[in-house]
């Protein structure tokens, strides 16, 4: 086990990585999109066929090159958080292994952003290029974006956030208070045990409302709302703690004029 003295840089380290790492996911999935979807218009070609796309080497190599960075994320986002794995962190890493899996998945989106391989002469699902679609359209896509980024904020009031960084766990450990999960309720178990994406219809909605998708957006979309389905396992007892948990909180952020008049 490390001295604590260094457990609480690296776990802030590993924070600050994601951070920033959700900052450019913002920028990768809404802005390069929203803003950038002219200067990526691939002309004429960007209209071809999909039966002759699948013939374009142009088209099919960073299409694979870009599945292969998608599946390298979903491998380590998903190889990372089975029990198997947990406990071997855990058991060389200690309170860091919260903190060690969300640093490797930062690295891995990092990966993805930074060697994404756009196909801008590939087809085209759909793209508002006609008046007044192609001012009304990217527009209200772009209110949609910021609304879903707001609720997505806003969901992880529910959520324990510090907890979901691993910072809670090195600093109940440098203070001698245990494992936080311990003292979650059986309720909050269950939940998390069944949603590891807490913002799965807020992230749909970034991922395909956009005014041009085409075929590098498509496979981005289709691969992550894949993912996305099949770690989403809710019922209606995990939805009524949900509403629960976000109605005190809200009770609570609504009171801190009370609380300072006592």
């Amino acid at each position: 086990m490390a001295p604590a003295l260094l457990l609480v840089p690296a776990a802030l380290a590993s924070f600050i990585l994601a951070f920033g790492t959700g900052v450019e996911f913002v920028r990768f999935t809404s802005l390069r999109p929203l803003l950038g979807r002219i200067s990526e218009s691939g002309g004429p070609d960007a209209r071809q066929g999909w039966l002759a796309a699948l013939q374009d080497q142009s088209i099919l190599v960073p299409l694979v090159w870009d599945l292969g960075l998608l599946l390298l994320f979903v491998g380590q986002h998903s190889l990372m958080a089975t029990e198997t794995v947990k406990a071997w962190m855990s058991r060389y890493f200690g309170v860091l292994q919260r903190s060690l899996y969300v640093a490797c998945t930062a690295l891995a989106l990092q990966l993805v952003m930074r060697y994404w391989e756009p196909v801008p002469r590939g087809p085209v699902l759909w793209e508002a290029r006609a008046e007044p679609w192609a001012t009304w359209v990217p527009l209200l896509c772009f209110v949609l974006h910021v609304i879903s980024w707001l609720l997505i904020f806003s969901i992880l009031l529910v959520f324990d956030y510090a907890e979901l960084m691993g910072l809670k766990q090195v600093y109940y450990h440098v203070l001698g208070l245990g494992e936080p999960l311990a003292l979650k309720s059986p309720r909050a178990l269950r939940l998390f045990s069944h949603l590891r994406h807490p913002v799965c219809v807020e992230l749909l909605t970034v991922l395909w409302v956009v005014p041009t998708l085409g075929t590098d957006r498509l496979l981005l979309a289709l691969l992550l709302t894949l993912y996305l389905g099949l770690a989403h396992g809710l019922d209606q007892q995990d939805l009524r703690y949900l509403r629960a948990q976000l109605q005190r909180k809200l009770h609570l952020l609504s009171r801190p004029q009370d609380g300072a008049a006592e």
